[in-house]
């Protein structure tokens, strides 16, 4: 399989769409032997670095999902938690439990000493496998759904989890509603030899980024682009281009990584959503890049789609 530089882009698992909305599958497969669970809380993974729990490697310094059988956790716990079919690898189905009903689930359910409770975004950038990480990213980003979405859109009555998490059906009025991903434009704005980045409140102080919006309903990606550059910073766009993209799982978006030409460098920002913006050189962007100690911004770390469009501007002239 390819490793693609974007975090959460790199699931080894192959979902089986056609065989999870069999429930006597599903009903087989969640109690075999060799069957794995990855827990979460709250939103966040249980991971450890303890060999024996971990998956395929037993470095004492990298993260990964701890994996249990389903006879790991007592009934009660089970009853109690949300539990989404991920997908197979090498014959073996990968489960997700939600134990944020558990008030103590390093006690109650027994995790107590095999690992930790920790933030995704803070997992992505410690060591960390690619593909493990974008399993994570898959369990979160559904979980993140069915927290959201627990009542039924066309009636407002309760519904219930279906499809091994695939599904969600009313439980009055019997519509399906399907776990939705976000379409997020976020483009890098280029003109000659130089790229343009912002910067929003919220960012750490001398830090610049590609702006970014999400694709309204109508719209083609090429037109969420330019519209964007357009309302936060007055760039006129001549011609778009795709780059890559990013499942991101906070809460469930795609990251979709575009190169936008501009007609000028002429710009004026909105003042609402970027506070700051400037045209920055290639050898600007290079020095920042290469964490230049004398460059006076930087740019986001390699974890964020942002860095590769800036990447691919400095060296692919």
């Amino acid at each position: 399989m390819n490793v693609y530089p974007n975090i959460f882009s790199n699931n080894p698992l192959d979902r089986v769409s056609y065989l999870r909305s069999k429930p006597e599958w599903i009903k087989e497969t969640i109690v075999k032997e060799d069957t794995v669970f990855v827990a979460f809380w709250r939103g966040k993974p249980f991971v450890s670095n303890v060999p024996g729990l971990i998956s395929g490697n037993s470095l004492p310094d990298q993260h990964s999902p701890a994996l249990f059988p389903l006879n790991f956790f007592e009934e009660k716990i089970i009853n109690v938690s949300m539990v989404i079919f991920l997908g197979l690898l090498n014959g073996k189905a990968y489960f997700s439990i939600d134990l944020s009903r558990v008030s103590d689930p390093e006690n109650e359910a027994g995790l107590k000493d095999l690992g930790t409770f920790e933030d995704l975004m803070a997992l992505s950038s410690q060591a960390i496998d690619p593909g493990e990480l974008a399993i994570l990213g898959q369990a979160k980003a559904i979980f993140e759904w069915h927290n959201s979405h627990k009542f039924c859109s066309r009636c407002g009555s309760e519904s219930s989890l279906a499809e091994a998490g695939y599904k969600r059906i009313c439980n009055e009025c019997n519509s399906e509603h399907f776990p939705r991903t976000d379409p997020v434009v976020i483009m890098l704005a280029t003109y000659n030899d130089r790229a343009f980045l912002g910067r929003q409140k919220r960012f750490p102080p001398g830090m610049y980024s590609a702006l970014a919006g999400f694709v309204e309903h109508g719209e083609s990606i090429e037109e969420a682009v330019a519209r964007e550059l357009n309302e936060e910073a007055g760039i006129s766009t001549k011609d778009v281009y795709y780059h890559s993209s990013q499942p991101w799982a906070f809460p469930f978006s795609l990251m979709i990584g575009c190169i936008a030409e501009a007609n000028s460098e002429n710009f004026k920002l909105d003042e609402i959503e970027i506070d700051e913006g400037r045209w920055f050189s290639r050898a600007e962007l290079k020095d920042a890049i290469e964490g230049d100690k004398n460059s006076n911004f930087f740019v986001p770390p390699s974890m964020a789609i942002a860095h590769h469009l800036i990447k691919n501007f400095v060296y692919n002239k």
